[in-house]
């Protein structure tokens, strides 16, 4: 709970963020009179400001001190991009967002925005953060992730390698790189009658990697995850696929019990500590789910059986990991290399010049490694 004093009262409400943010220390009421810059200074001080005037000009504000927040982050970094570097950049980034995650707005118990304009969000509240009981408090940036979450998940994302639309839930990453869907859907496979063989899709999230397995023609896929908000996306989007019945998908922590002819990973690629929860999906702090994956692959394979390791390179262009290290952990876990597939990634920042990480960008290659043990 948060307590603030306005209008000569003591108000309270329960504090709500899916990142993780501490719940605010100090807060001021403010409305449409306040100007950009005044709360911005604000901000940066760490006060939180609480919108009780009009919710349009609340989107305005934000948009106005996230243009004030960018002076302070650089547009590009010139030339290779060192480990150093790019710390510093995501510290800046980091600050960034809290500043702007400062800018606060109400909700009444049934998920209602009590302001002038707001809109009807409840739906979406909803399905983020469960029944509602008391009037709450959250950041206006989240508000608008988690609409902008559902309307993303209500549309869906085709994805021609599983045969129709894969709905993301709201914190679980989405597949919009698609470059290591196309190499689970083109890979070769060894086996001669994949249909009476077993195959597992560690950490699943949307459940795509399990879809292109199931329909690849695996008889029993094994999909797993630790998160609730993962193993329900993936059910859903198995089931209105019509894959259900072909893969199971089971909370596990990696691994499930047993053997598979195959075994497939995307872990996340950079080996950092992740800043909030929701980060989780592309930072692993020293690589150290990547090492227990490949340290615990072996046990977990038939015995002409291979796991299917997919990583981007990026983390070698930034100077966070090189692929001497890499090959190091394969030897180390008694793994030795089939072979390697590459593709070029093709989302938009590869492309963007003003990106500050462009030049490692540009080179990243994403890469499917296919090994067995020795």
């Amino acid at each position: 709970m948060v307590e603030w004093t306005e209008g000569g009262a003591l108000h309270r409400a329960s504090w709500r963020s899916e990142s993780g943010a501490p719940p605010p220390a100090r807060i001021r009421v403010v409305d449409d009179r306040i100007t950009a810059e005044e709360a911005y200074g604000e901000a940066c001080q760490g006060v939180s400001l609480l919108w009780r005037g009009d919710f349009h000009n609340a989107r305005q504000m934000l948009s106005a001190m996230a243009r004030r927040a960018d002076r302070r982050v650089p547009g590009s970094l010139s030339g290779a991009v060192t480990a150093e570097r790019f710390h510093r950049h995501r510290q800046l980034r980091a600050q960034r967002a809290r500043t702007l995650a400062q800018l606060l707005v109400p909700l009444d118990a049934q998920y209602r925005v009590p302001l002038r304009r707001g809109p009807q969000l409840a739906e979406a509240c909803l399905e983020v953060y469960g029944p509602g009981t008391e009037p709450s408090l959250v950041a206006l940036r989240e508000l608008l992730g988690v609409v902008g979450a559902f309307e993303w998940r209500r549309k869906g994302m085709e994805i021609e390698a599983v045969g129709g639309k894969i709905h993301p839930h709201y914190g679980v990453f989405a597949p919009v790189r698609r470059e290591y869907v196309d190499l689970v859907a083109a890979a070769p496979v060894a086996f001669e009658d994949v249909s009476k063989r077993a195959a597992f899709d560690l950490g699943t999230g949307t459940g795509v990697i399990a879809a292109v397995l199931a329909r690849r023609g695996f008889g029993r896929v094994l999909a797993t995850d630790l998160e609730p908000r993962a193993l329900a996306c993936a059910r859903a989007n198995l089931e209105s696929l019509g894959l259900a019945s072909q893969v199971e998908v089971v909370e596990a922590d990696l691994f499930p019990a047993g053997r598979a002819a195959l075994v497939v990973f995307n872990p996340p690629w950079l080996p950092i500590r992740p800043s909030s929860r929701l980060e989780a999906a592309i930072y692993d702090p020293d690589s150290r789910l990547l090492s227990r994956f490949l340290v615990e692959l072996p046990a977990h394979l038939d015995p002409d059986g291979e796991g299917w390791l997919i990583l981007s390179d990026l983390a070698e262009h930034l100077g966070l990991r090189t692929r001497d290290a890499l090959l190091a952990k394969f030897d180390a876990a008694g793994l030795e290399i089939i072979e390697r597939r590459d593709i070029r990634p093709s989302h938009p920042r590869v492309a963007d010049a003003r990106d500050p990480l462009h030049a490692a960008r540009a080179l990243e290659l994403t890469s499917l490694w296919r090994l067995r043990a020795r």
